[in-house]
């Protein structure tokens, strides 16, 4: 089997580091990039029998490029992750022609297949308080189901991913009415805390038997270590099945029920990027699809005509 030459594996590594270091990428999605190009690279080493150096992959023929694509459909790969790896592909393929100075449109220009994006599935606004009450009456200590009210109020009220708030240290308590946030990619966004989500917190807290010091886990488990998300969605996996609620009644469905709740009330979409701390406004504009479709669902039910 042709391996990686070099000279390509280094600057593979050097722009992985770049990704990190300099832009601040997270460590899970520098790891998802690296993989797609590293199984693009073997495919050429093989397909054109061996690279030809940083200057050929930038300047590369676009038929290389589609070979490359039909070879990974074949292989089972779906329209949205090969669009995924194209991305990260035309990324390294970028930055290493800026490097070296060679033109690479023709890689640049190369069109992802097309692929129908995943709406998110939003709980109503019943349905997101009915999980908060119910996650609450099943914990086996009052501490424990404070505790579970705490987490979920967070997700729904603040918008917050699990990661999020699981990331919380006992410092953070009490919650201010401006609670600062660093989510994916180090970056930070300031999220306004609802009076509801403080007295969860400070709720969980009065009960909570561990010791919580500033610099440790605000959510403990039960034996004091710090919370699992998986026991949180485990807790709503057992409050959706009680609710008849669908399987995808998960942790960021609450975010997702957050997002939509405030669109639909009127907020507008740049304010719920930041609130959400979304890079690019067209990862919150899905959020406008999810309430056209939630109105034409009510349309269609209630008029007359329809």
């Amino acid at each position: 089997m042709t391996a990686i030459s070099p000279q390509v594996r280094e600057a593979l590594a050097t722009w992985g580091q770049q990704l990190s270091g300099v832009h601040g990428a997270a460590q899970n999605t520098v790891a998802a990039y690296l993989r797609d190009v590293t199984g693009y690279l073997h495919f050429l080493a093989i397909h054109r029998g061996g690279t030809e150096g940083l200057a050929g992959l930038a300047g590369l023929p676009q038929g290389d490029l589609r070979a490359w694509m039909a070879h990974e459909r074949a292989r089972g790969l779906s329209a949205r992750s090969l669009a995924r790896a194209l991305s990260s592909v035309k990324s390294f393929t970028a930055w290493v022609a800026d490097r070296n100075g060679v033109d690479a449109t023709t890689v640049l220009s190369a069109r992802a297949p097309r692929f129908k994006r995943k709406l998110p599935r939003p709980l109503s606004v019943e349905g997101a308080q009915d999980m908060i009450d119910t996650v609450a009456d099943q914990g086996f200590e009052d501490w424990i189901g404070a505790r579970d009210r705490a987490v979920v109020t967070l997700l729904y009220g603040c918008g917050l991913r699990i990661s999020e708030a699981l990331g919380l240290t006992g410092a953070a308590h009490p919650l201010p009415e401006i609670l600062r946030i660093t989510g994916k990619g180090n970056k930070t966004r300031l999220v306004p805390v609802l009076p509801v989500a403080r007295a969860a917190v400070a709720d969980y807290v009065r009960l909570c038997p561990f010791d919580l010091a500033a610099d440790q886990a605000l959510f403990r488990g039960a034996r004091g270590g710090a919370l699992n998300a998986r026991l949180i969605s485990a807790v709503m996996e057992q409050a959706r099945m009680q609710l008849g609620l669908p399987a995808t009644a998960t942790p960021h469905a609450m975010r997702h029920s957050f997002a939509t709740h405030l669109l639909s009330a009127g907020g507008d979409l740049r304010s719920i990027q930041e609130l959400l701390g979304h890079a690019s406004l067209s990862t919150t504009q899905i959020y406008t699809a999810v309430d056209a479709a939630r109105l034409m669902e009510v349309y269609e039910k209630s008029h007359p005509r329809a």
